[in-house]
């Protein structure tokens, strides 16, 4: 039990963030487990109404947990998810083709590559949600019905952002909030607009949405690009044989010439460009799988509350 016993919800949810965070939680974790403490906490207010907030907290600090305990617990439950969820690491690779071609074998290789190709549909439904519904908000602002339209509306980035955070949990692997933040019961319209407008994490989601417009149209135009020059250079001399064989009527260039200058001829050229093609295609892998790691950093810099 801590060595100051909370008397109010406020000290325990700041005692648990500091245990939290001197454990080293992830930030994403700590928003998790302050919703669900606060939760239980205002629920149980709630079913006492004749008893005092510190009376309930020393009551609840026996049953649900001191601060200190219930931080253990979920960091020791938060290590046993992870190491569930975590796809089987490929064998490490001793050479450097080893660890080149090693990448062909994650799983969360090409979920990053299906992000890239799922970026573009999502980027511009978040711009044109966070530009339609900024500008609707400013415009509708002197009439009464703007400001419930201004509330609804940043009440549906708030879940907009729960559900970009559940997709880049899953696809690319980063450990992101399954809760929102708390919302305080018992505030006026004008306090939660109040509220809304002050914190920070409200514009920084509306950053990120206007971000992934064009990061999505970067993303989608490399890996469709990567994907048809790769596959287009892999499958081209399978076609030139078909072509020799008879069994494919197409045109296709037999040599590399230059000002009619013959560079290369067809017997080097085919596996050559047969070679360029794994070449870009697991470099487009390396890729997205980098590719993962910044945007899971991106979207925990501007998506997540900070602990502190």
């Amino acid at each position: 039990m801590t060595s100051t016993t909370p008397r109010t919800i406020a000290d325990y949810l700041e005692q648990l963030r500091s245990t939290l965070q001197g454990a080293g939680a992830d930030p994403a974790l700590i928003q998790d487990a302050l919703y669900d403490a606060e939760e239980h906490l205002r629920a149980e207010l709630h079913e006492n109404p004749g008893k005092s907030e510190a009376e309930v907290l020393a009551k609840i600090v026996g049953s649900y947990g001191a601060p200190e305990e219930v931080a253990g617990i979920y960091v020791d439950k938060e290590v046993q998810v992870q190491q569930a969820l975590r796809a089987p690491r490929p064998r490490p690779q001793r050479t450097a083709w080893g660890r080149f071609f090693a990448v062909g074998s994650d799983a969360r290789t090409y979920a990053g590559l299906f992000y890239m190709l799922l970026s573009l549909a999502t980027g511009i439904f978040y711009f044109t949600w966070t530009v339609v519904g900024l500008s609707l908000s400013l415009g509708l602002s002197v009439l009464i019905f703007g400001v419930v339209f201004a509330v609804f509306f940043f009440a549906t980035t708030r879940v907009l952002a729960l559900v970009e955070s559940r997709i880049v949990e899953t696809m690319l692997g980063e450990r992101m909030p399954r809760r929102p933040v708390y919302a305080r019961p018992g505030l006026t319209l004008w306090q939660r607009m109040g509220e809304m407008f002050t914190d920070p994490r409200t514009w920084s989601t509306l950053l990120y949405f206007v971000l992934m417009l064009p990061l999505g149209i970067v993303y989608f135009t490399i890996a469709v690009t990567g994907i048809a020059t790769s596959l287009a250079c892999i499958f081209a001399p399978i076609a030139h044989i078909g072509w020799m064989l008879g069994l494919v009527r197409i045109d296709i260039a037999t040599d590399i010439h230059f000002n009619d200058t013959l560079l290369v001829p067809w017997q080097i050229a085919d596996p050559l460009v047969f070679v360029i093609g794994v070449a870009l295609l697991f470099g487009l892998l390396h890729f997205a799988r980098g590719l993962a790691k910044f945007q899971g950093a991106l979207a925990k810099s501007l998506l997540v509350k900070p602990a502190a």
